[in-house]
Protein backbone atom coordinates (compact mmCIF):
# COMPACT_ATOMS: atom_id res chain seq x y z
CA UNK A 1 0.00 0.00 0.00
CA UNK A 2 2.82 2.39 0.89
CA UNK A 3 5.67 3.17 -1.47
CA UNK A 4 8.90 5.03 -0.73
CA UNK A 5 6.95 8.22 -0.06
CA UNK A 6 3.46 7.47 1.16
CA UNK A 7 0.48 6.16 -0.81
CA UNK A 8 0.32 7.15 -4.45
CA UNK A 9 -1.45 6.14 -7.65
CA UNK A 10 -3.99 6.99 -10.32
CA UNK A 11 -7.16 8.63 -9.02
CA UNK A 12 -10.23 6.44 -9.48
CA UNK A 13 -8.08 3.35 -9.97
CA UNK A 14 -5.43 3.07 -7.26
CA UNK A 15 -6.46 5.99 -5.05
CA UNK A 16 -10.13 6.73 -4.31
CA UNK A 17 -12.24 8.47 -1.69
CA UNK A 18 -12.56 5.05 -0.07
CA UNK A 19 -8.74 4.92 0.21
CA UNK A 20 -8.66 8.30 1.94
CA UNK A 21 -11.59 7.40 4.20
CA UNK A 22 -9.84 4.21 5.28
CA UNK A 23 -6.56 5.99 5.96
CA UNK A 24 -8.35 8.60 8.06
CA UNK A 25 -10.11 5.92 10.07
CA UNK A 26 -6.85 3.97 10.49
CA UNK A 27 -4.79 6.96 11.65
CA UNK A 28 -7.40 7.81 14.28
CA UNK A 29 -7.89 4.20 15.34
CA UNK A 30 -4.11 3.91 15.83
CA UNK A 31 -4.30 6.65 18.46
CA UNK A 32 -4.04 10.04 16.78
CA UNK A 33 -6.48 12.39 18.51
CA UNK A 34 -5.69 15.59 16.60
CA UNK A 35 -4.50 15.57 12.97
CA UNK A 36 -3.47 18.41 10.65
CA UNK A 37 -4.53 17.98 7.03
CA UNK A 38 -3.35 19.83 3.92
CA UNK A 39 -3.33 19.23 0.17
CA UNK A 40 -1.55 20.25 -3.01
CA UNK A 41 -3.42 22.02 -5.88
CA UNK A 42 -4.72 18.89 -7.63
CA UNK A 43 -8.46 19.08 -8.20
CA UNK A 44 -8.95 15.54 -6.89
CA UNK A 45 -7.41 16.67 -3.60
CA UNK A 46 -10.61 18.35 -2.44
CA UNK A 47 -12.57 15.08 -2.68
CA UNK A 48 -9.85 13.03 -1.04
CA UNK A 49 -9.37 15.56 1.75
CA UNK A 50 -13.09 15.54 2.55
CA UNK A 51 -13.05 11.74 2.73
CA UNK A 52 -9.89 11.71 4.86
CA UNK A 53 -11.35 14.18 7.34
CA UNK A 54 -14.58 12.18 7.51
CA UNK A 55 -12.59 9.05 8.38
CA UNK A 56 -10.61 10.84 11.06
CA UNK A 57 -13.72 12.29 12.67
CA UNK A 58 -15.67 9.01 12.49
CA UNK A 59 -13.04 7.46 14.76
CA UNK A 60 -12.96 10.35 17.20
CA UNK A 61 -10.02 12.44 15.98
CA UNK A 62 -10.20 16.21 15.57
CA UNK A 63 -9.10 17.47 12.14
CA UNK A 64 -7.23 20.74 11.60
CA UNK A 65 -7.71 21.73 7.96
CA UNK A 66 -4.92 23.86 6.48
CA UNK A 67 -6.25 24.06 2.93
CA UNK A 68 -3.87 24.11 -0.04
CA UNK A 69 -0.33 24.27 1.37
CA UNK A 70 3.05 22.68 0.78
CA UNK A 71 3.91 19.29 2.23
CA UNK A 72 6.65 20.68 4.52
CA UNK A 73 4.10 23.17 5.86
CA UNK A 74 1.93 20.24 6.94
CA UNK A 75 4.89 18.49 8.57
CA UNK A 76 5.80 21.62 10.54
CA UNK A 77 2.15 22.28 11.42
CA UNK A 78 1.90 19.06 13.44
CA UNK A 79 3.87 20.83 16.16
CA UNK A 80 2.37 24.28 15.65
CA UNK A 81 -1.19 23.11 16.28
CA UNK A 82 -0.46 20.54 19.02
CA UNK A 83 -1.39 17.61 16.79
CA UNK A 84 -0.44 13.94 17.02
CA UNK A 85 -0.09 13.43 13.27
CA UNK A 86 -0.39 15.10 9.90
CA UNK A 87 -1.59 14.02 6.45
CA UNK A 88 -0.85 15.67 3.11
CA UNK A 89 -3.10 14.78 0.19
CA UNK A 90 -0.59 14.86 -2.67
CA UNK A 91 1.09 12.83 -5.37
CA UNK A 92 4.19 15.03 -5.11
CA UNK A 93 6.00 15.05 -8.49
CA UNK A 94 3.66 12.54 -10.20
CA UNK A 95 1.43 13.59 -13.15
CA UNK A 96 -2.00 15.26 -12.68
CA UNK A 97 -3.95 11.98 -12.97
CA UNK A 98 -2.34 10.72 -9.76
CA UNK A 99 -2.87 11.58 -6.13
CA UNK A 100 -2.02 10.09 -2.77
CA UNK A 101 -1.44 10.59 0.95
CA UNK A 102 1.69 11.27 2.99
CA UNK A 103 1.54 10.68 6.74
CA UNK A 104 3.54 12.63 9.32
CA UNK A 105 4.42 11.64 12.87
CA UNK A 106 4.17 13.92 15.90
CA UNK A 107 7.78 15.07 15.39
CA UNK A 108 7.28 16.00 11.72
CA UNK A 109 8.88 12.86 10.25
CA UNK A 110 7.16 10.56 7.77
CA UNK A 111 5.44 7.38 8.94
CA UNK A 112 7.78 4.43 8.36
CA UNK A 113 8.16 0.88 9.57
CA UNK A 114 5.73 -0.46 12.14
CA UNK A 115 3.57 2.66 12.29
CA UNK A 116 3.12 2.69 8.51
CA UNK A 117 2.34 -1.03 8.43
CA UNK A 118 -0.21 -0.65 11.22
CA UNK A 119 -2.16 1.86 9.11
CA UNK A 120 -1.93 -0.37 6.05
CA UNK A 121 -3.17 -3.39 8.00
CA UNK A 122 -6.13 -1.41 9.39
CA UNK A 123 -7.12 -0.38 5.87
CA UNK A 124 -6.77 -3.95 4.57
CA UNK A 125 -8.73 -5.52 7.41
CA UNK A 126 -11.34 -2.79 7.82
CA UNK A 127 -10.95 -2.97 11.60
CA UNK A 128 -11.63 0.58 12.80
CA UNK A 129 -12.72 2.05 16.14
CA UNK A 130 -15.80 3.88 14.89
CA UNK A 131 -17.32 6.22 17.48
CA UNK A 132 -21.03 6.67 18.28
CA UNK A 133 -22.81 9.88 17.38
CA UNK A 134 -21.59 11.74 20.43
CA UNK A 135 -17.95 10.71 20.00
CA UNK A 136 -17.35 12.09 16.51
CA UNK A 137 -14.32 14.38 16.27
CA UNK A 138 -14.45 18.07 15.51
CA UNK A 139 -13.00 20.09 12.66
CA UNK A 140 -11.05 23.35 12.71
CA UNK A 141 -9.87 25.50 9.81
CA UNK A 142 -6.74 27.61 10.03
CA UNK A 143 -5.52 30.16 7.50
CA UNK A 144 -2.09 31.10 8.79
CA UNK A 145 -0.04 27.93 8.22
CA UNK A 146 1.75 29.17 5.09
CA UNK A 147 2.52 32.51 6.77
CA UNK A 148 3.97 30.72 9.79
CA UNK A 149 6.15 28.65 7.49
CA UNK A 150 7.40 31.79 5.73
CA UNK A 151 8.24 33.33 9.10
CA UNK A 152 10.37 30.33 10.05
CA UNK A 153 12.10 30.39 6.66
CA UNK A 154 13.00 34.05 7.09
CA UNK A 155 14.35 33.34 10.57
CA UNK A 156 16.54 30.56 9.13
CA UNK A 157 17.95 32.67 6.29
CA UNK A 158 20.54 35.40 5.83
CA UNK A 159 20.08 38.88 4.33
CA UNK A 160 19.86 38.52 0.55
CA UNK A 161 20.03 42.17 -0.49
CA UNK A 162 21.32 42.45 -4.04
CA UNK A 163 20.70 38.78 -4.90
CA UNK A 164 18.33 37.95 -7.76
CA UNK A 165 16.58 34.58 -7.69
CA UNK A 166 14.30 32.98 -10.28
CA UNK A 167 11.71 30.72 -8.64
CA UNK A 168 9.68 28.09 -10.52
CA UNK A 169 7.15 26.32 -8.24
CA UNK A 170 5.84 24.35 -11.22
CA UNK A 171 2.23 25.47 -10.58
CA UNK A 172 2.42 23.65 -7.24
CA UNK A 173 2.39 24.71 -3.61
CA UNK A 174 5.88 26.19 -3.44
CA UNK A 175 5.12 29.88 -4.02
CA UNK A 176 5.96 30.60 -0.37
CA UNK A 177 9.61 30.28 -1.41
CA UNK A 178 9.32 33.45 -3.45
CA UNK A 179 7.68 35.24 -0.51
CA UNK A 180 10.41 34.19 1.93
CA UNK A 181 13.25 35.15 -0.44
CA UNK A 182 11.61 38.52 -1.08
CA UNK A 183 11.28 39.21 2.65
CA UNK A 184 14.97 38.42 3.05
CA UNK A 185 15.77 41.15 0.54
CA UNK A 186 16.23 39.24 -2.71
CA UNK A 187 14.92 40.37 -6.06
CA UNK A 188 12.58 37.56 -7.11
CA UNK A 189 11.32 36.57 -10.55
CA UNK A 190 8.77 33.79 -10.82
CA UNK A 191 7.76 31.25 -13.46
CA UNK A 192 4.71 28.96 -13.23
CA UNK A 193 3.80 30.46 -9.86
CA UNK A 194 -0.01 30.19 -10.11
CA UNK A 195 -1.25 27.01 -8.34
CA UNK A 196 -2.86 24.65 -10.86
CA UNK A 197 -3.05 20.91 -10.27
CA UNK A 198 -3.03 20.16 -13.99
CA UNK A 199 0.54 21.54 -14.05
CA UNK A 200 0.18 23.45 -17.34
CA UNK A 201 3.57 25.19 -17.15
CA UNK A 202 5.73 22.07 -16.98
CA UNK A 203 5.55 18.51 -15.64
CA UNK A 204 5.68 18.55 -11.86
CA UNK A 205 8.96 16.69 -11.38
CA UNK A 206 11.86 19.21 -11.38
CA UNK A 207 14.23 17.42 -13.76
CA UNK A 208 16.72 19.00 -16.15
CA UNK A 209 14.39 18.40 -19.07
CA UNK A 210 11.33 19.79 -17.30
CA UNK A 211 13.21 22.86 -16.08
CA UNK A 212 14.51 24.03 -19.46
CA UNK A 213 12.53 27.27 -19.29
CA UNK A 214 13.99 28.05 -15.87
CA UNK A 215 17.50 27.31 -17.17
CA UNK A 216 16.99 29.57 -20.19
CA UNK A 217 15.48 32.36 -18.11
CA UNK A 218 18.15 32.23 -15.41
CA UNK A 219 20.98 32.14 -17.94
CA UNK A 220 19.57 34.97 -20.05
CA UNK A 221 18.88 37.39 -17.17
CA UNK A 222 20.84 38.79 -14.27
CA UNK A 223 19.52 36.09 -11.91
CA UNK A 224 22.16 34.65 -9.59
CA UNK A 225 20.43 31.29 -9.33
CA UNK A 226 17.19 29.48 -10.11
CA UNK A 227 15.00 27.41 -7.80
CA UNK A 228 12.57 24.67 -8.88
CA UNK A 229 10.01 22.72 -6.82
CA UNK A 230 7.71 19.79 -7.45
CA UNK A 231 3.94 19.87 -6.91
CA UNK A 232 3.98 19.79 -3.10
CA UNK A 233 7.34 21.59 -2.67
CA UNK A 234 9.05 18.91 -0.63
CA UNK A 235 11.68 18.77 -3.39
CA UNK A 236 14.04 21.55 -4.47
CA UNK A 237 16.53 21.55 -7.31
CA UNK A 238 18.58 24.44 -8.62
CA UNK A 239 20.02 26.21 -11.65
CA UNK A 240 23.26 28.18 -11.67
CA UNK A 241 23.44 31.82 -12.69
CA UNK A 242 24.77 30.69 -16.08
CA UNK A 243 21.66 28.57 -16.68
CA UNK A 244 23.13 25.13 -15.89
CA UNK A 245 20.84 22.64 -14.15
CA UNK A 246 22.48 21.27 -11.00
CA UNK A 247 22.09 17.53 -10.48
CA UNK A 248 20.78 16.31 -7.17
CA UNK A 249 24.01 14.45 -6.43
CA UNK A 250 26.11 17.60 -6.73
CA UNK A 251 23.63 19.60 -4.65
CA UNK A 252 23.60 16.86 -2.01
CA UNK A 253 27.40 17.00 -1.78
CA UNK A 254 27.30 20.79 -1.45
CA UNK A 255 24.57 20.85 1.23
CA UNK A 256 26.14 17.94 3.12
CA UNK A 257 29.56 19.55 3.30
CA UNK A 258 28.02 22.82 4.47
CA UNK A 259 25.91 21.20 7.20
CA UNK A 260 28.43 19.10 9.10
CA UNK A 261 31.17 19.52 11.65
CA UNK A 262 34.07 17.05 11.88
CA UNK A 263 32.89 13.73 13.28
CA UNK A 264 29.25 14.23 12.28
CA UNK A 265 27.35 12.18 9.73
CA UNK A 266 25.01 12.73 6.79
CA UNK A 267 22.14 10.33 6.04
CA UNK A 268 21.50 9.59 2.36
CA UNK A 269 19.94 6.73 0.38
CA UNK A 270 21.73 3.82 -1.15
CA UNK A 271 21.67 5.40 -4.64
CA UNK A 272 23.87 8.32 -3.57
CA UNK A 273 26.93 9.31 -5.61
CA UNK A 274 30.50 8.74 -4.43
CA UNK A 275 30.89 12.52 -4.73
CA UNK A 276 29.00 12.93 -1.46
CA UNK A 277 31.27 10.59 0.48
CA UNK A 278 34.34 12.36 -0.91
CA UNK A 279 32.99 15.80 0.00
CA UNK A 280 32.34 14.66 3.57
CA UNK A 281 35.74 13.01 3.95
CA UNK A 282 37.33 16.33 3.00
CA UNK A 283 35.81 17.93 6.13
CA UNK A 284 36.22 14.99 8.50
CA UNK A 285 32.61 13.79 8.32
CA UNK A 286 31.04 10.56 7.07
CA UNK A 287 28.06 9.14 5.18
CA UNK A 288 25.47 6.67 6.49
CA UNK A 289 23.32 4.93 3.85
CA UNK A 290 19.59 4.22 4.11
CA UNK A 291 16.87 2.73 1.96
CA UNK A 292 15.48 5.13 -0.65
CA UNK A 293 12.69 7.38 0.63
CA UNK A 294 12.68 10.53 2.71
CA UNK A 295 11.04 8.67 5.60
CA UNK A 296 14.03 6.36 5.89
CA UNK A 297 16.44 9.30 5.69
CA UNK A 298 14.45 11.15 8.37
CA UNK A 299 14.42 8.10 10.60
CA UNK A 300 18.22 7.95 10.47
CA UNK A 301 18.42 11.72 10.98
CA UNK A 302 16.88 11.24 14.43
CA UNK A 303 20.35 10.11 15.52
CA UNK A 304 22.06 13.11 17.18
CA UNK A 305 25.25 12.39 15.21
CA UNK A 306 23.42 13.04 11.91
CA UNK A 307 23.47 16.74 11.03
CA UNK A 308 21.78 16.53 7.64
CA UNK A 309 19.90 14.15 5.38
CA UNK A 310 19.23 14.30 1.68
CA UNK A 311 18.31 12.45 -1.48
CA UNK A 312 19.56 13.04 -5.06
CA UNK A 313 15.90 13.41 -6.06
CA UNK A 314 15.90 16.83 -4.37
CA UNK A 315 14.67 16.05 -0.84
CA UNK A 316 16.68 17.87 1.86
CA UNK A 317 16.32 17.46 5.63
CA UNK A 318 17.86 19.64 8.34
CA UNK A 319 16.75 17.73 11.47
CA UNK A 320 17.30 20.72 13.73
CA UNK A 321 14.48 22.47 11.82
CA UNK A 322 12.09 19.69 10.76
CA UNK A 323 12.50 15.99 10.02
CA UNK A 324 10.70 16.25 6.71
CA UNK A 325 12.04 17.36 3.32
CA UNK A 326 11.51 21.12 3.12
CA UNK A 327 12.03 22.48 -0.38
CA UNK A 328 11.47 26.13 0.58
CA UNK A 329 13.97 25.83 3.44
CA UNK A 330 16.49 24.32 1.02
CA UNK A 331 15.93 27.26 -1.33
CA UNK A 332 16.56 29.76 1.45
CA UNK A 333 19.67 27.90 2.64
CA UNK A 334 21.07 27.73 -0.90
CA UNK A 335 20.37 31.40 -1.60
CA UNK A 336 22.11 32.28 1.67
CA UNK A 337 25.14 30.21 0.65
CA UNK A 338 25.34 32.06 -2.67
CA UNK A 339 24.96 35.45 -1.00
CA UNK A 340 27.70 34.68 1.51
CA UNK A 341 30.19 32.64 -0.55
CA UNK A 342 29.82 33.58 -4.17
CA UNK A 343 28.31 32.01 -7.25
CA UNK A 344 26.78 28.56 -7.21
CA UNK A 345 28.96 27.58 -10.19
CA UNK A 346 32.13 28.41 -8.26
CA UNK A 347 30.97 26.45 -5.22
CA UNK A 348 30.09 23.44 -7.37
CA UNK A 349 33.54 23.52 -8.98
CA UNK A 350 34.98 22.42 -5.63
CA UNK A 351 32.87 19.21 -5.64
CA UNK A 352 34.81 16.32 -7.19
CA UNK A 353 32.47 14.33 -9.43
CA UNK A 354 32.59 10.98 -11.19
CA UNK A 355 30.58 9.60 -14.15
CA UNK A 356 27.19 8.35 -12.98
CA UNK A 357 24.36 6.82 -15.03
CA UNK A 358 20.74 6.39 -13.95
CA UNK A 359 18.11 4.76 -16.15
CA UNK A 360 14.92 2.75 -15.70
CA UNK A 361 13.11 -0.27 -17.08
CA UNK A 362 9.32 -0.12 -17.11
CA UNK A 363 7.46 -3.15 -15.76
CA UNK A 364 4.33 -3.62 -13.70
CA UNK A 365 6.13 -6.39 -11.79
CA UNK A 366 9.04 -4.27 -10.68
CA UNK A 367 9.18 -5.74 -7.19
CA UNK A 368 9.42 -9.30 -8.48
CA UNK A 369 12.09 -8.32 -11.01
CA UNK A 370 14.18 -6.56 -8.37
CA UNK A 371 13.84 -9.56 -6.03
CA UNK A 372 14.99 -11.86 -8.84
CA UNK A 373 18.10 -9.71 -9.30
CA UNK A 374 18.82 -9.91 -5.57
CA UNK A 375 18.57 -13.70 -5.77
CA UNK A 376 20.77 -13.84 -8.87
CA UNK A 377 23.52 -11.75 -7.32
CA UNK A 378 23.89 -14.22 -4.45
CA UNK A 379 27.53 -14.87 -3.70
CA UNK A 380 28.86 -13.53 -7.00
CA UNK A 381 30.22 -10.35 -5.40
CA UNK A 382 32.12 -9.62 -2.20
CA UNK A 383 30.46 -6.31 -1.23
CA UNK A 384 26.68 -6.57 -1.52
CA UNK A 385 24.13 -4.37 0.31
CA UNK A 386 20.47 -5.39 0.13
CA UNK A 387 18.64 -2.79 2.23
CA UNK A 388 16.72 -1.61 -0.86
CA UNK A 389 17.10 -3.78 -3.94
CA UNK A 390 20.75 -4.69 -4.25
CA UNK A 391 23.86 -2.54 -4.41
CA UNK A 392 27.18 -4.06 -5.47
CA UNK A 393 30.39 -2.20 -4.63
CA UNK A 394 33.66 -2.91 -6.43
CA UNK A 395 37.08 -1.32 -6.12
CA UNK A 396 36.43 1.51 -8.57
CA UNK A 397 32.66 1.93 -8.47
CA UNK A 398 29.26 0.41 -7.78
CA UNK A 399 25.90 -0.45 -9.29
CA UNK A 400 22.38 -0.63 -7.87
CA UNK A 401 19.18 -2.33 -8.98
CA UNK A 402 16.00 -1.53 -7.08
CA UNK A 403 12.24 -1.33 -7.60
CA UNK A 404 10.80 2.18 -7.65
CA UNK A 405 8.43 2.82 -4.78
CA UNK A 406 6.40 5.42 -6.69
CA UNK A 407 6.24 4.18 -10.32
CA UNK A 408 6.17 0.82 -12.18
CA UNK A 409 9.90 0.96 -12.87
CA UNK A 410 13.10 -0.86 -12.00
CA UNK A 411 15.84 1.69 -11.34
CA UNK A 412 19.35 0.91 -12.57
CA UNK A 413 22.28 3.05 -11.39
CA UNK A 414 26.01 2.73 -11.94
CA UNK A 415 28.99 4.93 -11.07
CA UNK A 416 32.76 4.56 -11.42
CA UNK A 417 35.94 6.61 -11.64
CA UNK A 418 36.02 6.53 -15.46
CA UNK A 419 33.27 6.88 -18.06
CA UNK A 420 34.10 3.56 -19.70
CA UNK A 421 34.01 1.71 -16.39
CA UNK A 422 30.64 3.29 -15.54
CA UNK A 423 29.33 1.96 -18.86
CA UNK A 424 30.66 -1.51 -18.05
CA UNK A 425 29.06 -1.58 -14.61
CA UNK A 426 25.79 -0.27 -15.97
CA UNK A 427 25.79 -2.93 -18.70
CA UNK A 428 26.41 -5.59 -16.08
CA UNK A 429 23.49 -4.35 -13.95
CA UNK A 430 21.19 -3.97 -16.97
CA UNK A 431 22.00 -7.54 -17.98
CA UNK A 432 20.91 -8.78 -14.57
CA UNK A 433 17.62 -6.90 -14.98
CA UNK A 434 17.06 -8.33 -18.47
CA UNK A 435 17.60 -11.87 -17.19
CA UNK A 436 15.28 -11.25 -14.24
CA UNK A 437 12.57 -9.77 -16.42
CA UNK A 438 12.75 -12.73 -18.76
CA UNK A 439 12.41 -15.03 -15.78
CA UNK A 440 9.46 -13.12 -14.29
CA UNK A 441 7.56 -12.06 -17.40
CA UNK A 442 8.84 -14.53 -19.97
CA UNK A 443 10.19 -11.84 -22.28
CA UNK A 444 13.21 -9.63 -22.63
CA UNK A 445 12.73 -5.88 -22.12
CA UNK A 446 13.53 -3.03 -24.40
CA UNK A 447 16.61 -0.99 -23.61
CA UNK A 448 16.33 0.99 -20.37
CA UNK A 449 14.55 4.32 -20.71
CA UNK A 450 16.89 7.25 -20.26
CA UNK A 451 15.87 9.28 -17.23
CA UNK A 452 16.28 13.02 -16.84
CA UNK A 453 17.96 12.52 -13.46
CA UNK A 454 20.79 10.54 -14.99
CA UNK A 455 24.23 11.71 -16.13
CA UNK A 456 27.13 13.14 -14.24
CA UNK A 457 26.62 14.50 -10.74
Amino acid sequence: MFGTSGIRGEVGVDVTAATALGVGRAVATEGAERVVVGRDPRESGTVLTDALVAGLRECGADAVRLGEVSTPTVARAVGWYDADAGVTVTASHNPPADNGLKLWDDDGAAYVGARQEAVAERVRSGEFALEPWDGIGGVERVEDAADRHVGELVAAGEPLDGLTVAVDPGNGSGRLTATALHRLGANVETLNAEPDGSFPGRPSEPTAENCRSLCLFTGATDADLGIAHDGDADRMLAVTGTGEFVTGDALLALFARDAVEPGERVAAPINTSMAVRRALEDVGASLTLTAVGDGHVAERAADPSVAFGGEPSGAWIWPDAVRAPDGPLAAVRLASMVAQRGSLSDQLSTVETTPLRRESVRTGRNGEVADAVVDAVGDRYDAVTAIDGVRVDVDDGWFLVRASGTEPLVRVTAEAEEEGRTAELFSEAAGLVEDALELVEGERPDAPDARADGGRP
